[in-house]
């Protein structure tokens, strides 16, 4: 079963993007071509996959190893519902699921 998620990114623009149930967030925003960099790959090692997410979905998520917590803490621009994109598995429930990409976020694999 396909599903959409919606990227709102640092201009403000609203992308949307397809994925499949088990997709990793951090996968699907970069194939969508936001700027979200993912330096070590998915091993919760930086934060350069943080993104927001909308205030009626972070409930839905699973909650946050302490380890992301950790790694949110040198998130730029993190708030109360920012995650590790990395860290986001979808599922049939984040079908719709809305994320925004920070204003400070920089790709440098795009530099």
């Amino acid at each position: 079963m396909g599903l959409n998620v919606t990227f709102i990114d640092p201009s403000g623009n609203s992308v949307t993007a397809s994925a499949e149930i088990g997709d990793n967030l951090l996968s699907v925003g970069q194939a969508a071509g936001l700027p979200l960099e993912g330096t070590c790959e998915g091993q919760m090692a930086c934060s350069t996959c943080h993104v927001i997410v909308a205030a009626e979905w972070f409930g839905k998520l699973a909650e946050a190893s302490e380890e992301e917590e950790d790694m949110l803490d040198f998130a730029v621009g993190a708030r109360r519902t920012s995650r590790l994109s990395c860290q986001i598995d979808l599922t049939e429930e984040l079908n719709s699921l809305t994320v925004s990409v920070p204003g400070e976020s920089i790709d440098a694999r795009r530099l």
